[in-house]
């Protein structure tokens, strides 16, 4: 079934240019996947016709915007520029970077910040950890709400109104792995969960082996604004250590709350 594309405000819907919209449709699409899609299948999947398709597919193929590997199309080289430029100016990924460094230092693992995009979390900063054995998402990767740590906390703190919306009833949410929630009951007792606890579990449902816990991020007008989360190995980050590292997610997400204006008086 073709993916619909957002609605604009009445207002604004007649300056709408329905190829420039289409192109920036195929562009998050292609952001979606990491084996790219033929010109035919992206068409089919977004509703656009087949030389429609092609057209703009050259075109952003010719602008830097999109690369073909063999008969798929991926991301292009040009978006690495613009999204690094784009996180440069982030305010949140700004502040953030100390408070990542500090708990990176504390835990010793791998610590990154997401915001929300969409129906996606969008990783837009990682502090390594010392390990060479790292896990952990790179900036400018969008995760599932449903599986990852981060996304998990966006559907409880931010989306959860919207969550039929995301998941519609007797949909099936995608498996990664055999732990992964794949039942909006599911979604919804691990939501309910997560903001009783104040933090979300990613419990190997994203990669097997990984274990991923975050906690929410909020702005100076008390909306959630990001994700502070932390990815580790299951051998490192045993379930016995989910306290030790709730408690310490859980005050660098407080510290950056801080940091970008937010007092917990103004809830």
């Amino acid at each position: 079934m073709p993916t619909p594309a957002p609605a604009a405000a009445p207002s604004q819907e007649r300056y709408v240019i329905p190829n420039l919209r289409n192109a920036c449709r195929i562009l998050k699409l292609l952001g979606r996947s990491t084996d790219g899609y033929k010109a035919a299948d992206i068409g089919r999947t977004l509703g656009i016709p087949v030389t429609t398709t092609l057209r703009i597919m050259t075109t952003l193929h010719l602008e830097g915007l999109v690369r073909k590997n063999g008969t798929h199309f991926e991301l292009g080289p040009v978006l690495i520029q613009l999204g690094n430029a784009s996180l440069a100016g982030t305010e949140i990924r700004t502040a953030a970077l100390p408070v990542l460094e500090k708990l990176t230092g504390q835990i010793d693992e791998t610590s990154h910040l997401a915001i929300p995009c969409d129906n996606r979390s969008l990783i837009v900063a990682v502090q390594d950890s010392p390990h060479p054995l790292r896990a952990a998402s790179r900036p400018g990767f969008l995760a599932e709400l449903h599986c990852s740590s981060t996304g998990k906390t966006f559907l409880s703190f931010l989306h959860q109104a919207r969550l039929a919306e995301f998941y519609p009833t007797g949909s099936r949410l995608t498996r990664r792995t055999p732990h992964t929630l794949t039942t909006l009951a599911e979604l919804r007792r691990d939501v309910d969960l997560t903001r009783k606890r104040g933090f979300s579990l990613d419990d190997e449902e994203f990669n097997a082996g990984v274990r991923c816990l975050a906690a929410p991020v909020y702005g100076a007008d008390g909306t959630v604004a990001a994700a502070i989360g932390i990815t580790a190995a299951t051998v490192r980050f045993t379930k016995e250590r989910i306290p030790e590292m709730a408690a310490a997610v859980k005050a660098a997400a407080a510290e950056l709350s801080r940091l970008l204006g937010y007092s917990e008086q103004r809830r």
